[in-house]
Formats: C-alpha cells, structure tokens, sequence
C-alpha cells in the first residue's frame, strides 16, 4: 500500500518548505518516500506505483538507473560478446557506440540524463522527432531506435525496468518510400563491364553477378566451400570491414546456390594459377592470402572500370554500351536476382539462393519483376464476364 501525506520542516538557515509526500513499500518490501512540489503529482506518482505492483511491472531501480547508465552497461556487454565471438562483430560494436555517443546520450538532443522511469514512449518519440529536425535521415533515425530498442532490452534483462519504451515507435518515411523499387545495371552494361575488365577483376564480377553472394561473402569464400564438380557454392561465412569472419546475420544466409557451368571453367583455371588453393585457402585472397580490402578493391579498380565504360560509349556508340550512372558492388547482388527472376524461377527459390529471411523481403524489393502475365489474362477474364 502506499500514502499520500503533506509534510512540512525548517531548514538548517530557518526557512519554512512543504512538500507532498508519497510513502510506499516495494515488492522487496522495502519502505520508500518521493517528494512532490504538489498534491497532484502526487496522487499521479501513488496510482502509478500502485499499478505497476498490481502488474508486476514494478523495478525499484527505474527511479535512479539513468538511460547513459544503461547504454553504458550495455556496451560493455556487447564488447564481452564480441570478445566471445557470441554473434557480435566489431563493426556492429562500432555502429552500437556511434549511435549512443553521437545521437541518443547527446547532450543536446539525446535522452541519457533520464531515468528509466522517466522514459515513456512520448519522450522517445519527441528524442525521434529531434533526430529529423537536425537533419537526420530516416533509414539512419530507424537505426538509431533499433540501437536504443536493444539497448532497453538490456535493462528488461537486468531487472532495471520492465517495459521497452523505444518498442512500437515507427519513423515515418516519405510517401514514395515504399514505390522505390530496386533496378539493377542491365545486362548490356554488366556484359561491357565483364568484357572490358582485367582477367582477375572479370571472375570477381562474374562470381558476384551470377552466386548473388554479398560482397562479405564473396570475400570469405574458400576453397572448400566451392564444389567445383557438382557446381554449388556453399556460403556459410561473412567477413567485415576489420577482417573478422563470422556467421551471415540470419540462419537464412546459410545457404547453397547453384554455379553456372562458365563460372565454373573460369574458378578451375584460376585456382590452378593461384598459389593458394588449399582446401582453407580464399578463393579471392589479397598477395599474401588474406581477405581482400573491398574499400581499396572498389577504390582502385571498380570505379575506374565504371569510368571507362563511360569514356569508351561516345566513341563506338554501336558497340559499347550506353553510359549509366555509377552504381556500388552491392548492385551486382541484384543483378543476380533478377536474372533468377528472369530466367523464371519460383519466388521461393529466389528468397532461398538470395539468402533472404523471409519471403516478404524478396517479394518487397524484387516483386515488380516477376512476370505479370498471369496478372494481366485474370484481368482479361473479369473483362470478358462484364460483356458476356
């Protein structure tokens, strides 16, 4: 139970001052007391505890645990994690701290100096708001919320607080977001690419264009994970920006994926010429058998080769194919993609050798291009029973 009582004292310096008080008993059964500047926060404060009791939502440290509190806490748990290598990679250690120290314990917009009691579903929203008012944009602001969202689910787990105010904020997009489709490079500028590359930066494309591996995949590719016989690649491994392999983020990017009989021909020829074709050796390694520095792969050869490509058009529009704007490695993945759909493979296949979670990712950013036939003849029929 708990009571609201009016208080009044004399300072050390003689002066008068009154107070509300709220006197109660935690569920450890330990006596507490809140001062209020009037009666109705009180009374606010009494009916709130008493709830929380009731619900067993209840957390007597939400009062004094502040949310700088928790994010720190949190980024040491992630730092064991990844220290343990329980599904935690540097970089994602590194996006976790960004978020906190630059958005969400900001001085100037950020929410650290709150309680856990303090923070309610309306200050996350407000601290969301703040984010776009400065400019943040929204694919970033969600990221920031889903950081904020794992860290309070750290509190729930620690039995600092019981509820997750950061759970069920949404950041509003602009109202084309969801028609923003993904077009892959066509085959004609993909086919130029291929024919005006350097042998070894032809089989990296041609291997990325065709497996629709991501670029951590493709670089963490070895030798016994190609069978070269039966033509599958097996991905089961990623590496990251620091050189750290580790598992793909979803049981989905396990996966096997047929390999063209081309790709085939051109990984036997390089793995005879390559000095590193043990079992355990990188298909694409660097001079000395490590990973491949993507940034410096992309840098150096890349965009170079995208530039020419739009040199070389003016020159023999006929032959070459028309310049395009330059677009990432990433692109190539959905060049994949919609060649599977293309040559008229089932949604389900797709979603499985793309590596997807689940089958509304793929339907989501691939779904305009499956073919619409069947779309277009239902139309026909319900056209031809209106005159009938």
């Amino acid at each position: 139970m708990s009571s609201v009582r009016k208080r009044a004292w004399k300072t050390a310096e003689g002066e008068f001052k009154t107070a509300w008080v709220v006197d109660y008993a935690d569920s450890r059964g330990i006596r507490k007391r809140k001062h209020f500047h009037n009666k109705k926060a009180a009374d606010a404060f009494r009916i709130q505890i008493e709830g929380q009791m009731q619900n067993g939502t209840y957390r007597p440290d939400a009062d004094k645990v502040t949310l700088k509190d928790v994010c720190e806490s949190f980024l040491e748990h992630c730092a064991g994690r990844n220290e343990r290598d329980e599904r935690m990679t540097r970089k994602m250690l590194v996006v976790y701290r960004g978020h906190i120290n630059n958005h969400i314990l900001h001085l100037g917009h950020g929410l650290g100096s709150r309680t856990l009691s303090q923070l309610t579903a309306r200050s996350v929203g407000e601290f969301r708001d703040r984010l776009r008012d400065t400019g943040v944009t929204v694919p970033t602001v969600r990221k920031i919320l889903a950081t904020l969202h794992s860290a309070l689910e750290y509190a729930i787990s620690q039995d600092w607080t019981a509820t997750n105010a950061a759970r069920g904020i949404r950041v509003i997009g602009p109202r084309d977001e969801g028609s923003r489709k993904i077009i892959p490079p066509s085959k004609e500028v993909v086919r130029g690419m291929l024919d005006a590359a350097s042998e070894d930066l032809r089989l990296m494309l041609l291997f990325a264009a065709t497996t629709g591996a991501r670029a951590g995949e493709q670089w963490a590719t070895r030798w016994r994970d190609v069978d070269l016989e039966n033509r599958k690649l097996n991905i089961s491994h990623r590496v990251d920006a620091y050189g750290e392999e580790g598992a793909p983020k979803t049981a989905a990017g396990v996966r096997s994926v047929p390999v063209s009989k081309q790709l085939v021909t051109m990984l036997k020829a390089w793995k005879l010429k390559s000095q590193f074709k043990k079992p355990g050796d990188l298909v694409f390694p660097n001079g000395e058998g490590n990973h491949i520095g993507h940034d410096n792969l992309i840098k150096r050869q890349f965009l170079p080769l995208l530039d020419t490509l739009q040199k070389v058009h003016p020159n023999d529009p006929a032959n070459k194919p028309e310049p395009t704007r330059r677009f990432n490695w990433h692109a190539l993945r959905h060049f994949a993609v919609s060649s599977w759909i293309e040559a008229g493979l089932a949604p389900k296949t797709v979603q499985t050798f793309a590596g997807h979670a689940s089958l509304q990712i793929t339907m989501d950013r691939y779904g305009h291009l499956f073919p619409s036939d069947d779309h277009q003849r239902a139309m026909d029929q319900i056209a031809e029973g209106l005159f009938a």
